[in-house]
């Protein structure tokens, strides 16, 4: 079977430019005796806005792999996939993201909660894990109540995963199920009973996704209790070394943070839990790699700054529109939103530090910053103009992208290091 190694980061690039300088950040973890598995991912609605076929991720990939000579594994992401859109990606993906988060809620099949609760009378009892300082005491109406919730999507994922799987092949790639974009986190019990369905459906997970307490932005750092989110995330830990045995899934299955880019305060927690139960994660970073084509641009000045002033002009007056789709993982304040103006007469200086994903700076603009991140179809419809630009800024552009991957985000995570 195609595993996927203990510690995994999955990165998006937009516009498909940046692929070496993000495998650079790797290659430098690499060099210091770090093995991480770059997964390049891409989602079907961030192909529609720009107007790129997936394929072009896997070319991007195999591009920057031969440039630089990595001998190690990568994987190319069908991120947030579904029924109706998989068969797009089955040539060019090894590494599918199964998104069923709709399916949530919806009610299975009259016969399918009483079959699940005589498959499974374990799970109705008390249920000691090691790691969890409290069993799980589970009566048979709980479990009836969480498999109605949850039968539904994960018997969609199996229907996505048995047609990935006859096109492909039987251990031919790697399957993530997700389920982090729905409105109520999932707490230790729900995940137990949710990595039993999936093994009933026979799906070779190696990733699962949940969602956990507190908002996950997109470009912005996690709002909530971050000891709260320590404990979640070691308590599934947990539970996902207790279905493992008991239900025969993967030996690798590991836990998918899907962090919307730039949770700095979780990172230092993510890495503790690691090292303290020493086992592997993925980490899926969004579009942070997009901003950082705008600060190179910026700091490229002359038609560079121009024109990254022109994209936030642009992202200003379709504010609505452009947030529209990401509306909850989003939190942009009109009045924090400088005018088109005032922009207009920022220095290269001006513009970085408004953007650039630094907490500490009081120039810092969090929701400028959330505009912008939602903002990219307004660089894709520019088309070869905004492209020919990054050709143009290439050295500064490929210097914030690597230095942004591997200091804020690898290190953390991976190394310990603040």
């Amino acid at each position: 079977m195609l595993e996927l190694g203990k510690y995994s980061l999955g990165v998006g690039d937009r516009f498909a430019h940046q692929a070496k300088a993000q495998l650079s950040a790797f290659v430098r973890a690499r060099e210091l005796g770090v093995e991480i598995v770059p997964v390049w991912n891409k989602s079907h609605r961030e192909h529609n806005i720009v107007g790129s076929r997936p394929e072009s991720v896997r070319a991007a990939a195999d591009a920057a792999v031969q440039s630089l000579g990595w001998t190690a594994p990568y994987h190319v992401d069908a991120d947030h996939i579904r029924l109706e859109t998989v068969d797009g990606y089955l040539d060019s993906s090894d590494f599918f993201t199964i998104d069923v988060a709709d399916s949530i809620g919806q009610r299975a099949g009259p016969d399918r909660v009483p079959a699940f609760l005589r498959r499974h009378p374990e799970l109705a009892d008390s249920i000691s894990i090691a790691g969890i300082e409290a069993p799980f005491d589970v009566r048979r109406e709980d479990v009836a109540e969480i498999a109605a919730k949850y039968l539904r999507a994960v018997e969609e994922a199996g229907r996505i995963y048995r047609r990935i799987e006859a096109v492909k092949g039987a251990g031919t790639f790697i399957t993530e199920v997700s389920m982090d974009e729905t409105d109520s986190p999932q707490t230790p019990q729900e995940l137990l009973i949710i990595l039993a369905a999936v093994a009933d459906e026979g799906i070779l997970i190696q990733t699962i996704a949940p969602k956990f307490t507190g908002r996950f932005n997109k470009g912005v750092d996690y709002v909530g209790d971050v000891a709260q989110f320590e404990r979640e995330f070691s308590d599934d830990r947990a539970v996902i070394e207790l279905a493992i045995r008991q239900y025969g899934l993967p030996g690798n299955l590991k836990l998918s943070v899907h962090s919307g880019s730039d949770k700095f305060s979780i990172y230092p927690a993510i890495h503790r839990a690691l090292r303290r139960l020493d086992q592997g994660v993925h980490v899926k970073t969004a579009g942070t790699t997009w901003l950082e084509e705008l600060i190179g641009l910026a700091e490229a000045e002359g038609d560079g700054l121009a024109l990254a002033k022109e994209v936030y002009a642009a992202a200003l007056e379709r504010r609505e529109a452009l947030c529209a789709p990401y509306a909850a993982v989003i939190d942009v304040d009109p009045a924090r939103l400088p005018p088109v103006s005032e922009v207009a007469g920022w220095s290269s200086e001006q513009y970085v530090a408004a953007l650039r994903h630094d907490p500490r700076s009081p120039r810092f603009n969090p929701s400028l910053r959330q505009l912008l991140h939602v903002g990219y179809k307004v660089a894709a419809q520019m088309g070869d103009r905004y492209l020919s630009l990054l050709r143009a800024c290439e050295t500064v552009i490929a210097r914030n992208v690597a230095d942004n991957l591997y200091r804020r985000h690898i290190t953390p995570i991976f190394m310990g290091e603040e």
